[in-house]
């Protein structure tokens, strides 16, 4: 078994609009985790970095911030995906035995739009890109202030969007912009997102990037920093850490498929991944759909947020799910939305509040999730919260989904 000990979130800032680079990024989330968990540098055994947008061994650069213990130091790159493929890797390092304490860091230094730096190579994604021409998808869509890498990102999630739209005909697009701006209204209540203010829902609409998709429903790249510390029982008992630490219930990584490459937009920009993902997290754990109470996915376009409710289980309508929602005052005087009733999803704001650091998003996912298992989520906690789930994607293409649980909480199953 594995358990997260400790969090550390930089706030999340617009690129170039802050004077600080990735070691800072890393020493601030590092130096937050360590205090978070309780314990010191010299106390980790091994280091995962994760990162797209850097040379080789910026992860040993970013962890010499915090100490130099000569610990093994992993550098990884899963695009979207990096943070919690870090974070499982990690996991694995403990719950293999070799490491009883690991940390996983994440950062990012973008720049405003996603690129690629070694052109002169096949990109990891053309087959994907290429395939969305094949299945239908036309040319001069996306308008042109955006490169190439950010056009065929958006392009291949406009595509799936319409493609649902055409499979649940009550979905509209004011269900995009609806999701869009509950994820911006709970961002108000996380002080490290990048946007604390929300617009309105017409100012969401407000510039169309490739229909159905407009600005105010994208995820823009970010800088910032995120970390997690991951142990074993023996290390929480050493340190006595018992009423801190969440467990990793189950966690799965699933790459492309064939369903990727067949005749839909949905499951190559991820659906059936996720899927697969899930069904084997339910599995392992004993779990249902119906146990969990919070959830962070990977809303890169709010439109992949509302495919995501039923790739992970929560509904086989969405749109149903979304519209029969309800907005609660919490006990700390937070609002939140609870999809069907019954989960909340993105509290933290989701990508689209926070911004994405590819690097990092991952890991501030977990890090929201766990403080939310802990009660410690201030005005945007979920009442109660005992289970939650993530869910984390990179186009190329890897996604992520783990289950965690409160400390102290039993299921009837064989947790």
């Amino acid at each position: 078994m594995a358990y997260v000990i400790g969090v550390g979130v930089t706030k999340f800032e617009k690129p170039l609009t802050r004077e600080w680079d990735y070691p800072d990024m890393g020493r601030e989330s590092g130096t937050q985790a360590l205090a978070d968990a309780g314990i010191r540098y010299d106390d980790v055994e091994a280091v995962v970095a994760s990162y797209c947008y850097g040379e080789p061994t910026c992860g040993q650069r970013a962890a010499y911030e915090l100490g130099l213990t000569g610990v093994p130091i992993f550098n990884t790159n899963n695009n979207c995906s990096s943070g919690s493929s870090a974070l499982m890797l990690a996991k694995q390092l403990v719950a293999s035995g070799t490491y009883n304490c690991v940390m996983a860091l994440g950062f990012e230094k973008m720049e405003r739009g996603l690129s690629e730096k070694y052109t002169e190579k096949i990109s990891p994604v053309k087959r994907h890109m290429d395939h969305m021409v094949d299945i239908g998808a036309k040319p001069g869509l996306i308008k042109p202030q955006f490169n190439t890498m950010t056009s065929d990102v958006i392009k291949l999630f406009a595509y799936a969007a319409r493609e649902y739209m055409e499979k649940n005909k009550n979905c509209q697009l004011n269900d995009f912009v609806n999701v869009a701006y509950k994820n911006r209204k709970q961002g108000e209540q996380n002080p490290s997102a990048c946007f604390q203010k929300a617009p309105s829902k017409q100012k969401i609409r407000d510039r169309e990037l490739c229909h159905p998709i407009y600005s105010g429903m994208a995820a823009p790249t970010a800088d910032g920093g995120a970390c997690v510390i991951v142990c074993n029982q023996a290390f929480i008992q050493k340190h006595a850490l018992y009423a801190r630490a969440v467990e990793i219930v189950a966690q799965h990584m699933v790459t492309d498929m064939p369903t990727s490459f067949g005749r839909s937009f949905i499951d190559l920009s991820g659906f059936s991944m996720a899927k697969r993902g899930a069904d084997q997290c339910y599995r392992d754990s004993g779990l249902k759909p119906t146990d969990v109470d919070v959830l962070e996915v990977h809303d890169c376009f709010s439109c992949n947020e509302l495919l995501m409710y039923e790739a992970l289980g929560l509904t086989d309508d969405a749109v149903h799910a979304f519209n029969s929602g309800i907005w609660r005052r919490n006990n700390n005087g937070g609002s939140l939305y609870h999809i069907a009733d019954k989960w909340v999803v993105n509290p933290s704001g989701g990508l689209e509040s926070k911004g994405h650091p590819i690097g990092a998003t991952g890991l501030a996912q977990c890090a929201e999730l766990v403080m939310q298992l802990r009660g410690e989520a201030g005005k945007r906690q979920v009442d109660g919260a005992k289970v939650a789930m993530q869910h984390n994607f990179g186009i190329g293409g890897a996604a992520v989904v783990t289950l965690y649980k409160k400390p102290g909480f039993t299921h009837r199953s064989k947790l």
